[in-house]
């Protein structure tokens, strides 16, 4: 069934004109990316040609899709804003609450004994608000939004960094913020600053083990964590038109971990076939009608420097499998070479876990292709050195999967079938083979390895790679183990060699399903009571944030300054936190215990500065609220890469942190910021990150001149009493300080709604 097919068409009405229009203002051929971003401007056809990278942009996303972690939240806020029903459709996906331990059944069971005060309040305020709800145990937000509610050239945000996912389906699709989302959902505009573009040129086809995550496994080790930020990157060639469209979706979904905007991919034949298997022709037929205008233009694609801001070219034929890690997932290594490398840097090679699923890799190709290694491991008397946890995509897939006999390959292996949800990847993983802070190694299909996000181990060693790869390599036990080369002894002494995976890009049989999870919204949610219980740990009405006035900005003291990396995961941590995730104040009992102190290059300890004693950086940061003193919080490069959370933002906020100083930020995270009325500054001279002092207190010299291109003035008072003047800069526009000034974007949309 086609979702939203009417609004789908007035997209597709409306996009001739409006490409044409932009091709007309801008002087020259279009990429995909560009004619999508004219074509949904708030202003309706465009009228100037914005510059990449510098100008801030209103516009009009078709959709939103929220899971349940974040969704809390950003429905929270949305209940403030004084609307009746969202302004687009809007989503609510239920996989982040439920924990992988025993098997999909109990987990499931479990989670809906344990979750069920969240997962009731988020129908009822679905139902209420003219939501589409997708229950507990349905599939991963992004796999499901694939399947139902993605379509080519259309413009989708989400409160998850990965729903860049869609890009697979020819989509610019945006992970922001709940209070972004909330804009959109109160019929606000959505404002971006105009993305540069970066090309990958694809030749070539996939053979052998090369999977389509190795093509973002090698651009991540070309671009880094931080080379796309700013950017969309854009996918073509011959290659390109090579790879399913669920291959497509995985490139898209870990180009999160590039820092890209998004990813996407021109309209081909391979999406075509994914709209019709997922029984949406009635899109398909819509597509074909404006095809060209679906793809980038012949002349871009033609010749890519002069219309990309970069550009990358890829052979995919020669294109080795990769193994990314660990800690981070743009350590690069070709499978092969990463034995020598694991024990030059003393990586244990004996693999524990191996974990095949997540948003990034749980289609039925992947499902497919790593069962075509089970089986082999089978016939062959394999017996596997490593546990397996297997996570389907979506009821559908996992349907589909079991009636074709790819659910008793994994288990014939002794492989743990978990539910359809995120688990392992988001931290939601009872891990029962390990205790305390052993160094370990594990090897998975997601798309993040950052230290303890997986099992909250610091110490477990991931790797990510693609799923038929992880599968080989669990069979083997070993991290070093190429199957491309390598031999395996099995039960009967013999030394024997896999084979190439084999899969098939769509069931032969078609995709099939008894109950999909999907609970359609009422039409008049007027007489819905949503309720939320005063004493309860697991949610809470929210408070309008006060503005921070000018005079609070004098005497600033110095919560922490991280110490190198600082991602949303260290700023608010996933796993068992995930349940307090509705409930502000709890949840901030969370806030920065993972960030490394670059004073004692400890976590979750911190001087408090009125004692001279050390404590957690919550019970710090709430005696400075109690006395009334604001705080701010200094950072290295990249800060608050990661996770789309608000709660990195929100929860320093509602501690009383007023300022956040990096050297720079990760794309969402300082959107957030500014959204919930703080400052995001980075150093003008990334040097003076070296003056800051453990005891040091900050004035902000000329705040009340704060504006648009006009850095801000920082003196830091050191203890001794000397002083260091600094400047810092700022990316906020006049709508921004707007948001500052009144405490909050969402704060200025319930004034400007009153």
């Amino acid at each position: 069934m086609a979702f939203d097919i009417d609004m789908i068409k007035k997209v597709y009405s409306q996009m001739a004109e409006r490409v044409d229009k932009a091709r007309e203002i801008t002087g020259k051929p279009l990429t995909l990316s560009e004619k999508i971003l004219y074509s949904h401007l708030w202003d309706g056809n465009p009228d100037k040609a914005f510059q990449r990278g510098k100008d801030y942009v209103d516009f009009a996303p078709d959709r939103i899709a929220c899971q349940d972690a974040t969704a809390q939240m950003a429905l929270l806020q949305f209940m403030q804003a004084g609307k009746k029903t969202v302004a687009v459709p809007t989503t609510v996906h239920c996989d982040h609450l439920i924990q992988a331990k025993q098997g999909a059944t109990p987990d499931l069971k479990r989670a809906n004994e344990t979750s069920n005060e969240v997962f009731d309040f988020l129908e009822s305020v679905s139902n209420k608000y003219g939501i589409g709800f997708w229950r507990p145990g349905a599939g991963i937000i992004h796999q499901v939004v694939l399947e139902n509610y993605a379509f080519p050239g259309g413009m989708m945000i989400g409160t998850d960094s990965h729903t860049v996912n869609a890009g697979g389906l020819g989509m610019v699709a945006i992970g922001v913020g709940g209070a972004d989302a909330v804009d959109v959902m109160a019929g606000m505009p959505w404002e971006l600053k105009f993305p540069k573009l970066i090309g990958v040129k694809l030749t070539g086809e996939l053979n052998g083990w090369t999977a389509s995550k190795d093509v973002i496994l090698k651009v991540a080790g070309i671009l880094t964590v931080k080379g796309g930020t700013g950017a969309i990157v854009e996918y073509f060639g011959p290659g390109a038109k090579n790879l399913s469209c669920t291959g497509k979706g995985t490139i898209c979904n870990m180009g999160a971990e590039i820092g890209a905007t998004t990813s996407t991919f021109g309209y081909d034949d391979a999406m075509e076939r994914f709209l019709r298997a997922t029984d949406r022709a009635e899109i398909a037929d819509e597509a074909n009608k404006i095809r060209e205008y679906l793809t980038g233009d012949d002349e871009v694609y033609a010749n890519p420097e002069k219309y990309f801001d970069q550009v990358i070219e890829i052979d995919l034929t020669a294109l080795r499998p990769h193994l990314n890690g660990p800690f981070t997932p743009d350590l690069a290594t070709p499978v092969g070479q990463l034995g020598e490398k694991a024990k030059k840097n003393e990586w244990p090679l004996k693999v524990d876990w191996g974990l095949i699923g997540s948003c990034t890799n749980s289609s039925y190709e992947d499902l497919t292709r790593a069962a075509s290694i089970a089986q082999q491991a089978i016939d062959k008397k394999l017996k596997p050195k490593s546990d397996f946890g297997i996570n389907p995509g979506s009821e559908q897939i996992r349907y589909t999967a079991e009636r074709d006999g790819l659910l008793d390959v994994f288990e014939n292996l002794g492989a743990t079938i978990f539910t359809n949800a995120c688990g392992p990847c988001i931290g939601q993983w009872d891990r029962s083979d390990r205790k305390g802070d052993e160094k370990n190694t594990i090897v998975h299909s997601f798309n993040r390895n950052f230290s303890k996000r997986a099992d909250g181990n610091p110490n477990t060693h991931a790797f990510v790679g693609s799923p038929e790869m992880v599968a080989a390599i669990a069979i083997s036990g070993r991290l070093d183990f190429d199957p491309m080369n390598d031999t395996l002894l099995n039960e009967d002494g013999q030394e024997v060699k896999l084979d190439e995976p084999r899969g098939l890009e769509l069931p032969p049989k078609g995709f099939e399903v008894e109950d999909n999870g999907y609970l359609a919204p009422k039409e008049d949610g007027s007489s819905v009571e949503v309720k939320v219980a005063k004493d309860s740990e697991r949610l809470q009405l929210l408070e309008p944030f006060l503005p921070i006035k000018d005079s609070e900005l004098q005497g600033v003291k110095l919560l922490i300054k991280a110490f190198g990396k600082c991602t949303t995961d260290h700023i608010s941590m996933a796993g068992p936190w995930l349940r307090y995730r509705g409930h502000l104040d709890n949840i901030a009992n969370n806030t920065l215990i993972g960030a490394v102190n670059a004073f004692n290059k400890q976590t979750n300890f911190v001087k408090n500065q009125f004692t001279g004693e050390y404590g957690g950086v919550p019970n710090v940061q709430r005696e400075y609220k109690a006395k009334g003193v604001k705080t701010i919080v200094v950072g290295d490069h990249n800060y608050g890469e990661g996770s789309s959370r608000e709660h990195a933002a929100m929860q320093p906020r509602h501690l009383g942190v007023a300022a956040v100083l990096v050297k720079s930020f990760a794309r969402i995270h300082e959107t957030n910021l500014k959204k919930q009325g703080m400052l995001a500054l980075t150093f003008a001279n990334e040097a003076d990150y070296d003056l800051i002092q453990e005891d040091d207190t900050f004035n902000f010299v000329d705040i009340s001149e704060f504006a648009p291109n006009k850095p801000l003035t920082v003196e830091i008072v050191h203890k001794d009493g000397s002083k260091d003047t600094i400047k810092v800069n700022h990316t906020y526009n006049d709508a921004q300080i707007k948001w500052y000034r009144e405490g909050s974007a969402l704060n200025l949309i319930k004034k400007q709604n009153a």
